[in-house]
């Protein structure tokens, strides 16, 4: 392998890991939030425990959205992932189509329409998050207002 090879494989592979670099922001942040959320079931189970009975109620409403919110930030976690995997074995292929006698354009636009897909899977689902959020917040504070 020539050096102009080398450096034509390097480029094509330098969008992909860049595309790596933003989810990895975002999930950055997707498990920051489900951070939050484990600690606040954690604070609120406890209060449960001496809680009164109309306290209580209000403390299991709020566990059952906070746990809708861990799945689906779970939900939102995986699809990234699985996207962040796809840009890892489409980087393989580019580096398979470059260096073996072998033509996997195909598997390449696959790979690529397949990390695309699972990445707005993974922003869908992270909006229904922050719905749930907002929809938990007014509950919460619609007795106050």
């Amino acid at each position: 392998m020539q050096s102009g090879q080398l450096v034509q494989i390097l480029q094509g592979s330098v969008s992909p890991v860049v595309l790596i670099s933003g989810i990895g922001l975002l999930l950055l942040s997707m498990t920051n939030r489900l951070g939050r959320v484990v600690d606040r079931v954690r604070g609120l189970s406890r209060e449960l425990r001496s809680a009164s009975q109309s306290d209580g109620r209000k403390i299991r409403r709020q566990l059952r959205m906070l746990a809708r919110r861990a799945r689906l930030l779970r939900t939102a976690i995986m699809a990234a992932s699985i996207s962040i995997l796809f840009v890892a074995l489409l980087i393989l292929a580019l580096f398979a189509e470059f260096l073996l006698p072998i033509s996997v354009g195909g598997l390449i636009l696959l790979l690529f329409a397949m990390c695309i897909v699972s990445l707005i899977v993974s922003m869908v689902v992270f909006v229904d998050d922050l719905a749930v959020s907002l929809n938990a917040l007014w509950t919460e504070i619609a007795d106050q207002v």
